[in-house]
């Protein structure tokens, strides 16, 4: 079985407050876009052992850390499972913001379910895939919808892009998720997004804010400087995706041509 999980972006994201045990609540919306991995999964006759391989992108870690090797896993043991077989090619950069690695996993658990006939309802699918990442369930559904709690917690948004064209910029380095939570201030004021996403898409540049965008561009000023580039492009919204480090621009018309060094990487899309 072959499948591609993909890839989302973050339409504003903020910090609501800092919990006692170190996570913080939050709110954003997740939508899904079309840039994606590639993910096999057969079953083993010949072993009981998770056969799992990379190619593409490569990650840093051991096997065993990996998302896609957790959830295999968890469904092997959970389910009394035979051997399996993964081979994941990646093309959704780590690090990027862009959620490839809990999308895997997500896949992964569907794919499992599907290949095996689990009799698995898609309600214990959403608690296994909270144990392996706040936004791992948001790739079950693949269907916008605003985050809240850890990031957990989805509730459907009523949101059609359909049609707006996306410019996707991933300028080669990452980001380091913990180190941008502690740099970001609580979003005190404001609009929340459930709100915020109901004025005229022209005018998200007021209300949709993400607050990593301030400290991600005082340590990386390339940062800011796509974000203007991509406005002066004709972008209506541009905005980081997450705690980055990618940057994307939504527009009207297929985007333009820009000028980029030759380490970073783009995507583009009509959704």
């Amino acid at each position: 079985m072959i499948v591609y999980p993909n890839a989302k972006i973050n339409l504003g994201l903020r910090i609501l407050r800092k919990r006692s045990d170190g996570f913080h609540m939050i709110e954003t919306i997740l939508y899904p876009v079309g840039w994606c991995d590639i993910l096999e999964i057969l079953p083993s006759v010949t072993s009981r052992e998770i056969w799992f391989r990379m190619s593409g992108f490569s990650l840093p870690g051991r096997t065993r850390d990996n998302l896609v090797y957790k959830a295999a896993y968890l469904m092997q043991q959970r389910y009394d499972l035979p051997g399996i077989k993964i081979h994941l090619h990646k093309q959704i950069p780590a690090g990027a913001g862009l959620g490839g690695g809990s999308s895997d996993a997500a896949f992964t658990l569907k794919a499992i379910q599907q290949l095996f006939s689990l009799p698995v309802s898609f309600r214990e699918l959403h608690l296994l895939a909270a144990q392996l990442g706040s936004d791992c369930a948001f790739f079950l559904d693949n269907k916008p919808a605003l985050a809240s709690g850890k990031g957990e917690i989805l509730s459907p948004v009523p949101l059609d892009l359909h049609g707006t064209y996306i410019l996707i910029i991933f300028p080669g380095f990452t980001s380091d998720t913990s180190r941008m939570y502690q740099k970001s201030d609580i979003s005190s004021g404001g609009l929340s997004l459930i709100d915020a996403w109901v004025h005229p898409h022209h005018d998200w540049k007021k209300y949709l804010i993400n607050c990593f965008e301030e400290p991600l561009s005082r340590d990386f000023p390339v940062i800011r400087h796509l974000l203007k580039k991509l406005y002066a492009g004709g972008a209506w919204f541009a905005s980081v995706s997450g705690s980055g480090s990618s940057v994307y621009g939504l527009f009207d018309d297929p985007p333009p041509d820009i000028t980029l060094p030759g380490n970073y990487l783009t995507w583009s899309e009509q959704l």
